[in-house]
């Protein structure tokens, strides 16, 4: 036998790489051959129908003589359109993500006294059990936060006697107790990671019963425990945003699969923040904080069309930043003229740059969602509408909120754990049968070939 070291052991590996590689290819031409629509995607880029749901509808085209016509995005959640959703409790003064979490679950609004006691009953459920954050997050750091976040939710289930009834009641605990502890454990494992994996200073801040999510977030990350105002507004709508986002997302249709298998609440929300970490869902919104730092670094005057456009054009044709072509936060599966999410979180995120001074940089991201549009048009064939998603502005406003980037996709899960719940409860509510689409098999037939013959 071979006596394996490290190095040895991983050249293997790499050789073994080629092999696999080579077997593990499937012709591109075979999936129009077949009919086969690859990401449950139409040729359209429209999602395949695989399911029913009445927890938010999300719509950017509609029918017209037969023909799909581009629309103005839009989103609700339990039929409330989102901007009547988020200017209901802007204008009232109030923080809005508890009653957002309200809607999605129960299907309506609560009035005020509902709303207050929901409120309590969160403010309640907030706490881990004894010993939890020394014991498990603080012995069990992780460069990846979302991973550590995982590990964390599946080890809950060890503390509790009924992890693997799926009755309603039961199921809608484990969910309020999850909404409600998420914003700690997120919090809690960065600042594992901050602390023995970066060697900066520890510090565990606990929440008060009396402050809304967003402001207990900023609260706890934050080792003076300060925010204004202003700030937690600006959390607070986007955990709202955040919240839902229809079935067929990655995560959220991940929920429904994993539910669907009648596994417990914390495999399946665990299941759904692995699927939500991936760069080409919820991690999308770090690129663009990478490629906005990428574009304060190389253009000298952001009032300059001229500049931002040519240096936007050498992006899309994989000259600069991290050459793939892809210029991030622009372009959504479902919206083609706007995304609703990206046009309330836009609004917000630029009066507070204007607060705090940031005038500059904001002049520069409205540029570039001005130019970068026509240069993609310029240079690719485009099928259907442009537009800024929810992550273009999302990084500039974590960024001002002074959020770490390795808190920004645990942001995005603390607020998306409200979907994941609504539709967990349909699943179990609503569905008999485990999600099992088909896979065509293209193999060709072999021979068996005994050991002493190869």
């Amino acid at each position: 036998m071979p006596n394996y070291t490290n190095i040895t052991a991983a050249k293997e590996i790499n050789k073994l790489a080629k092999l696999c590689q080579d077997h593990n290819y499937i012709d591109p031409e075979l999936y129009d051959r077949y009919h086969v629509k690859q990401g449950l995607r139409e040729p359209s880029g429209k999602g395949v129908l695989t399911g029913l749901t009445e927890i938010s509808t999300v719509s950017g085209s509609k029918e017209v003589d037969g023909k799909i016509v581009p629309i103005e995005g839009k989103l609700s959640y339990r039929g409330i359109d989102i901007n009547d959703l988020v200017n209901g409790f802007t204008n009232n003064h109030r923080f809005g993500f508890e009653e957002t979490v309200y809607l999605l679950l129960f299907g309506t609004l609560p009035d005020k006294n509902e709303l207050e006691q929901w409120t309590q009953l969160l403010s309640y459920c907030r706490k881990l059990p004894t010993d939890f954050v020394e014991d498990v997050i603080l012995k069990s750091p992780n460069k990846d936060v979302m991973n550590a976040m995982s590990q964390a939710i599946l080890a809950l289930n060890g503390y509790d006697k009924h992890s693997d009834d799926l009755k309603i009641s039961n199921v809608l605990h484990q969910s309020i107790n999850l909404i409600a502890t998420i914003p700690m454990i997120a919090s809690y494992s960065y600042l594992a990671y901050r602390h023995y994996l970066q060697r900066r200073g520890l510090y565990i801040h606990n929440p008060k019963p009396e402050l809304s999510t967003s402001e207990n977030i900023l609260r706890m990350l934050r080792q003076d425990k300060k925010f204004t105002p202003a700030e937690a507004q600006l959390l607070d709508i986007a955990l709202v945003l955040h919240a839902e986002h229809g079935g067929g997302n990655n995560s959220t249709f991940t929920t429904h699969v994993v539910t669907s298998s009648g596994t417990d609440t914390y495999s399946s929300v665990a299941a759904s923040l692995c699927s939500l970490k991936g760069p080409k869902h919820g991690g999308a919104n770090i690129k663009v904080i990478k490629m906005f730092d990428d574009i304060k670094a190389n253009i000298k005057d952001w009032y300059d069309d001229d500049e931002i456009e040519a240096y936007i054009d050498k992006i899309v044709n994989k000259k600069a930043f991290d050459k793939t072509g892809l210029v991030y936060g622009l372009g959504h599966a479902v919206y083609s003229l706007s995304d609703p999410r990206a046009t309330i979180l836009r609004k917000y995120t630029l009066q507070l740059a204007e607060a705090k001074g940031r005038d500059n940089e904001a002049h520069l991201y409205k540029a570039v969602e001005r130019l970068a549009p026509k240069v993609i048009a310029k240079n690719r064939k485009i099928y259907k509408g442009v537009c800024i998603n929810i992550d273009f502005y999302s990084g500039f406003a974590y960024d001002m909120l002074n959020i770490p980037l390795e808190f920004i996709t645990p942001l995005f899960a603390i607020g998306r754990i409200a979907g994941w719940s609504a539709h967990r409860i349909e699943e179990l509510m609503c569905a008999n049968k485990i999600i099992r689409p088909a896979y065509m098999s293209v193999a060709e037939d072999a021979s068996y070939v005994p050991i002493t013959d190869r």
